[in-house]
């Protein structure tokens, strides 16, 4: 395969990854935290349900871990090599060009703490429940540090909407790409108040 080709391959995969699995995965562990806005016990039994699932380490590898090793580096290697035109063109797009691509970066170094913070720690006898996390978000260090990375997250999923419907045909007149913004930017807003408001409660 020419390495035009698989450059167009990687891309490919690296943007569907971000929505399938990695995006539904984002929302879907956003709301379980969420429970946390209930009560302490409704948290403990929505994380207790994800941790109990059936050959869970097969799928937190196959269908987060792996996907988000992928993406992320692929992402990474993205961000470091690709050229924008900010400087020449300071167009909305073009910002959010560059935006995507540092919030990337954000988001890699904090999903990375974040697994070790919380998964990593189960396999030396911890458990994943509210006091654990509310142990680590108290600080206020770590607290900013969440804050700024959920935000970062979620912007990146939320604008990597607009480039995955590009991308894959989805979207390929100007008018529904600049609806597609609307339909990212909505998705961003809604998706950051669940996941701070999740983070709130935690303190």
């Amino acid at each position: 395969m020419a390495k035009q080709d698989l450059s167009f391959v990687n891309r490919r995969v690296h943007s569907l990854l971000g929505v399938l699995p990695l995006g539904v995965f984002l929302i879907q562990h956003l709301i379980v935290n969420h429970q946390a806005t209930v009560s302490v016990e409704r948290f403990n039994w929505a994380a207790g349900i994800m941790g109990q699932l059936p050959f869970v380490i097969f799928l937190e590898i196959f269908i987060i871990y792996l996907p988000i090793l992928f993406h992320g580096i692929y992402g990474v290697y993205i961000a470091f090599t690709s050229k924008s035109n900010v400087g020449n063109y300071s167009s909305f797009r073009n910002w959010m060009f560059v935006l995507q691509r540092f919030s990337g970066v954000i988001a890699f170094i904090f999903i990375a703490v974040h697994v070790f913070q919380t998964r990593v720690q189960v396999f030396f006898g911890a458990e994943v429940n509210f006091d654990m996390v509310a142990d680590i978000v108290t600080n206020p260090f770590w607290f900013a540090f969440w804050f700024v990375g959920i935000i970062a997250t979620v912007f990146h999923f939320a604008n990597g909407l607009w480039s995955f419907a590009v991308t894959w045909g989805i979207t390929q007149s100007a008018k529904s790409q600049q609806i597609m913004a609307y339909v990212s930017l909505a998705v961003f807003v809604v998706v950051s108040v669940i996941g701070i408001q999740a983070l709130f409660a935690f303190i």
